[in-house]
């Protein structure tokens, strides 16, 4: 991943020096269940730790060996040799390297996972923070782009921030699908290791074993754990948008937080552009581009082919990277969006009251009229409010059909900002608790 795009807790997560680390303490782990059922000496996997733990791995001189060895796990057991000595002989006792690369994969994976995790807490505070604030903040709400009823601001953050909820859970159940481990040998059928040895790796480096792993752990938690990120980066994206379609300068009704300093085109001094979401939504692609490849990943050769590793030294870190980047953006962008209620306001108004067309349709037909009827004459009125600018409310009370149904106080009463906006608290309730 480019670095413009990441920060350092995750990136460090997919670093060669933190991978060689891991697959140190996987092997080391296998030591010592092999040194407890009397497989190998203890005094061999006490060496092993205390040299191993003391290493540093050099990276350069792995992949030298690996230029010769044309394999990168047999290039670091060399490499782990050259530091712990003649009990290194006792090292990797009946697995395969898949036992040390997908159990890796998948430490990796866990602890991205809980990264993003916190990177969700932090995203759902601040949706939550802005959301109470602008509860009440009454704002006009558009299908296809156009108006249609009011609603609040607080709405719209709440939404998201239900949307978010249901994305944490997700992570959740794809964190727990890869937290497994494999250390079952070739093929997967322990014929030359315990079971009991893989046991204690899981148990060791917070796994659980995989029930039936053939030479690798199954590919379809690795694909769910990847469409997962890409839901949630659409669920960024969403919002994001939003964002954007209500900063535009005919709307401005949010605007991101625009810095001192900071500039917004090279050629035109004025520009306050939302570059952050944009920035999001391209963000979003990339996340979600690389969940197809994942599943492509499920259908493998047998007990095993290596067609699926290549994909995963590129997914697994760009992913991950990507999207901790962009929900810390995200969390960024609420924290310190700037919100204009006069604005909304305004544009609520710009309709002439149109927004309460589908109330008074009901109440024409709570008074007789067919929906059909009432239909025709709430449009015919509405129209004249669309096309000639007239006032809604004005043009109801002059219709004679209309009047003859509904009095004109009623009509009055029903241009009451409030009653749309009466169940807020509901929807609230429902969303915090």
């Amino acid at each position: 991943m480019i670095p413009r795009y990441a920060r350092p807790e995750m990136t460090n997560i997919w670093e060669p020096e933190a991978r060689f680390r891991i697959w140190f303490e996987i092997e080391a782990h296998a030591a010592d269940a092999c040194a407890a059922l009397g497989i190998i000496p203890k005094e061999a996997a006490a060496t092993i730790w205390r040299k191993g733990r003391e290493a540093k791995f050099d990276v350069a001189r792995i992949d030298e060996i690996e230029a010769v060895t044309k394999h990168d796990v047999i290039a670091f057991l060399t490499h782990l040799a050259e530091h712990v000595g003649p009990d290194a002989r006792f090292v990797h006792q009946g697995m395969t390297s898949s036992d040390v690369l997908d159990t890796c994969l998948n430490i990796q994976l866990v602890r991205a996972a809980d990264l993003l995790l916190n990177d969700l807490d932090r995203l759902l505070a601040a949706l939550k923070s802005r959301a109470l604030e602008h509860k009440d903040t009454i704002t006009i709400g558009r299908s296809h782009g156009i108006h249609a009823e009011p609603t609040t601001f607080g709405v719209k953050l709440a939404f998201a921030y239900a949307e978010f909820v249901r994305a944490r859970e997700r992570l959740v159940a794809a964190r727990k699908d890869v937290a497994t481990c494999a250390i079952s040998g070739a093929v997967g059928t322990f014929a030359n290791i315990d079971p009991r040895v893989e046991e204690h790796v899981a148990a060791q480096m917070g796994l659980v074993p995989e029930p039936v792993s053939t030479q690798i752990i199954p590919r379809d938690r690795h694909a769910m754990f990847f469409a997962t990120l890409g839901v949630i980066a659409s669920s960024m994206e969403r919002l994001a948008t939003e964002i954007r379609h209500l900063q535009r300068t005919e709307v401005l009704e949010v605007e991101e937080y625009f810095s001192p300093g900071q500039k917004g085109s090279s050629a035109m001094p004025h520009k306050r552009n939302p570059v952050l979401t944009e920035n999001l939504t391209g963000l979003a692609r990339m996340v979600r581009s690389y969940a197809l490849p994942a599943m492509e990943n499920v259908a493998l050769w047998h007990e095993r082919d290596i067609s699926h590793s290549s994909v995963e030294r590129f997914i697994g870190p760009d992913a991950t990277i990507t999207l901790d980047f962009a929900l810390n953006r995200l969390a960024g962008v609420i924290e310190k969006l700037v919100v204009y209620p006069a604005n909304m306001k305004k544009n609520l108004d710009k309709l002439g009251g149109l927004h309460n067309s589908q109330r008074v349709l009901l109440a024409l037909t709570q008074a007789g009229a067919s929906r059909e009827d009432a239909y025709a004459l709430v449009q015919r009125n509405a129209m004249k409010t669309w096309e000639h600018g007239k006032d809604f409310l004005t043009e109801l009370k002059a219709d004679k059909d209309v009047v003859a149904k509904i009095s004109a106080h009623d009509l009055e009463s029903m241009f009451d900002l409030g009653y749309h906006t009466r169940h807020v608290d509901t929807i609230f309730k429902r969303v915090f608790g």
